[in-house]
């Protein structure tokens, strides 16, 4: 099986990779390092089965494939938010290349959705029927509202011409191998500790979030592809925690005394965020296995050797 991933060297890309190549599976791997890098995919350099593309997928490209897995965008407010004009531009124009390639190939394709696709979602936990809230002048709209007009531009794809579509909107993801700087709140939070400064919280911190571990994701995404199901589909933890009681969690684990500084709300920020996954179970068996407490020490393990 040969597979195209876009965004191949972000968080999710690098073990997406990991996978598909042990199952000896071939992989093309594109990226343009907007916010990702290099050193994550270096590890495959000597794989025969790995093929790496520099390249902005705003400009088409043809590479023969069985399977498009389309993650590239930043994925972290702290990233889309740099360029929001370029954001924007690589959901659109991106997924449609891909799209497009897909459709002349006749390969599946999985769009990378996401949670933002809800807004300031009115019921807790949110379902797939959910249309959410948001506002076009938020600083998150342009990730928020380019990720439902990808998902629309799929529904329009395998509608015209028959494209098997998949559509993940994923949840907050954390583990192993995340960025220092990559602007999430367990990696700020980890790095804070380990770096013995204040944890910096936006709002009152009772804002709530689930957080799935990376394996545990990647389990989804894999059984998702495999599937006959064409439409929207929910992939996170059902595990709920405040930012204020995640603060202290990771604090507890590292045993430092870290300081909150508490500073005023990002914009457009979601009150709660945690999935309904009945889809998910019903239709691939699928839920996540890893404990919240068990993620962060496998995660905070990780950190304290890259840190060395």
């Amino acid at each position: 099986m040969k597979n195209l991933i876009t965004g191949g060297a972000g968080f999710i890309g690098t073990q997406l990779i990991n996978y598909l190549l042990k199952d000896g599976q071939y992989v093309f791997c594109i990226d343009n390092f907007q916010s990702s890098n290099i050193e994550n995919i270096k590890k495959f350099d000597n794989n025969p089965n790995f093929c790496f593309i520099n390249h902005d997928i705003c400009e088409s490209i043809y590479l023969k494939v069985d399977q498009i897995w389309h993650l590239a965008c930043p994925a972290s407010p702290y990233n889309y938010q740099k360029d929001p004009i370029k954001t924007s531009k690589t959901i659109f124009m991106g997924t449609y290349n891909m799209l497009n390639l897909a459709k002349n190939l006749n390969a599946k394709l999985l769009f990378a959705s996401s949670s933002e696709i809800y807004g300031q979602p009115k019921v807790n936990p949110q379902n797939e029927t959910d249309l959410g809230l948001i506002d076009t002048n938020s600083l998150r709209s342009c990730y928020q509202l380019g990720k439902k007009y990808g998902e629309s531009l799929c529904f329009d794809f395998h509608r015209k011409h028959n494209l098997d579509i998949k559509i993940v909107r994923i949840f907050n993801t954390y583990g192993p191998n995340l960025l220092f700087n990559d602007g999430r709140v367990i990696s700020n939070f980890i790095f804070q500790s380990l770096k013995n400064e204040s944890h910096i919280i936006y709002g009152t911190g009772n804002q709530t979030r689930s957080f799935c571990y990376i394996d545990d994701l990647i389990k989804g995404l894999l059984k998702i592809m495999d599937s006959n199901y064409i439409g929207t589909i929910n992939i996170g933890s059902e595990e709920e925690i405040s930012i204020l009681d995640l603060s202290n969690l990771i604090s507890s684990k590292l045993n430092a005394n870290n300081l909150k500084i508490i500073k005023p709300e990002n914009d457009g920020d979601p009150k709660f965020r945690r999935p309904d996954i009945s889809l998910a179970k019903k239709l691939l068996n699928w839920e996540p296995k890893v404990s919240l407490k068990e993620g962060l020490d496998k995660t905070i393990l990780q950190f304290k050797r890259n840190l060395k």
